[in-house]
């Protein structure tokens, strides 16, 4: 128990880190290998990169990608995009992961008015505004859910700009489309985050993409670092009008993707049986450990487990939780610190699926350590 008892006086400073996965820096801080740590502080899949996706990056790297400039325009990886949503190559965008786009979607809201945050929410929405010198308000969201996605959204609006994450990060609860399409009709601006979208079973219903071609206030932002688990790569796109992505691409650096970006992301909506192949497999995933911890979770004492539709599970308890997250960390799990999203607080912390052998050691480790300090 010395572990449990020095933890105690060296708290964490994770609460300044707006984002999971600082693996790095949390290995120094524990003095450990970053190859030793359960990182169920980051929702990315706990898939390899499939063998063809592997030679893909190997061809790239012994091919011209990295000799070459890339295409400004991003013409083929446009094109294998919008053949797999359906839509115009020309109301695609790829960019520097989603926190790129975020940047310019957020320049974009700060021309329009005032942006409405749901709280709590993704920091990274604050960060991109306040680049602008934007106004924001944030909304706080009920803190209570039932477990049946999806859900309509809770709050309504006129005349604003209202950024909107679904599923939502951290409480993992799916919106539905046409909830959502109320709010195109009323506001001036509609900004729809769906990263963690494709790993939803059945999410891909409440996309809003399809609306794209009837909604010019609509800006839809896809990731696939999540569904890939290819955090390194930095890869994902916008779909919204042409004429709002035209002047996206005048204010942005000439290469914002670099060739081994590109390549990949052509390969994974090119060879659309890549791209549904994973899916199933991490919807199936989703749903199996979902459950599962879930319904395990809820048997922990002074834990209460909140229903999730996607791949992470936002806890909270009457008690400071920092301590426990500290613990588990020097025990080689991180938990994502929840402080730094607004609306929560030291009572809450986020846990991403891993794969099963992990989910059952977190669990196993929470219940010794709950049953020590609580």
């Amino acid at each position: 128990m010395d572990l449990i008892n020095n933890a105690k006086t060296k708290p964490s400073n994770s609460y300044l880190h707006h984002h999971g996965g600082n693996l790095e820096q949390e290995a120094k801080r524990l003095g450990t290998n970053i190859n030793s740590l359960i990182d169920a502080s980051a929702s990315l899949v706990p898939f390899s990169l499939s063998p063809r996706l592997h030679n893909c990056l190997v061809e790239a790297l012994n091919g011209n990608e990295l000799r070459i400039y890339p295409d400004r325009n991003h013409l083929t990886l446009r094109e294998a995009i919008g053949s797999y949503h359906k839509v115009s190559p020309a109301m695609v965008l790829p960019g520097n992961g989603a926190s790129e786009l975020i940047t310019w979607a957020a320049k974009d809201a700060v021309i329009r008015g005032v942006s409405i945050l749901p709280s709590p929410g993704f920091s990274e929405y604050q960060r991109g505004i306040k680049c602008w010198n934007g106004k924001y308000i944030a909304s706080p969201l009920p803190l209570k859910w039932n477990a049946t996605f999806p859900q309509p959204f809770p709050l309504e609006f006129n005349n604003k700009v209202i950024w909107i994450t679904n599923p939502h990060n951290p409480t993992g609860q799916c919106w539905s489309r046409q909830s959502i399409e109320k709010l195109l009709k009323t506001n001036n601006l509609v900004i729809c985050d769906e990263a963690f979208l494709p790993l939803v079973p059945d999410g891909e219903k409440e996309s809003l993409i399809p609306l794209v071609d009837y909604y010019s206030n609509l800006i839809v932002i896809r990731s696939l670092t999540k569904l890939f688990s290819i955090a390194g790569i930095r890869l994902g796109y916008v779909i919204s009008s042409q004429k709002r992505l035209e002047q996206w691409q005048g204010w942005r650096d000439p290469w914002p993707l670099n060739g081994l970006a590109i390549t990949l992301g052509i390969t994974i909506m090119k060879e659309k049986d890549i791209i549904t192949d994973q899916i199933k497999k991490v919807q199936t995933w989703v749903r199996k450990e979902g459950d599962w911890l879930q319904s395990n979770l809820q048997k922990l004492p002074e834990i209460i487990s909140h229903p999730s539709s996607t791949n992470f599970q936002l806890i909270e308890s009457k008690k400071s939780l920092i301590n426990l997250r500290e613990i588990l960390s020097r025990k080689r799990i991180l938990l994502r610190d929840c402080r730094s999203f607004q609306g929560l607080g030291d009572k809450w912390l986020r846990i991403s699926l891993q794969k099963k052998s992990d989910n059952r050691l977190i669990l196993k480790t929470m219940q010794e350590v709950i049953d020590y300090i609580f």
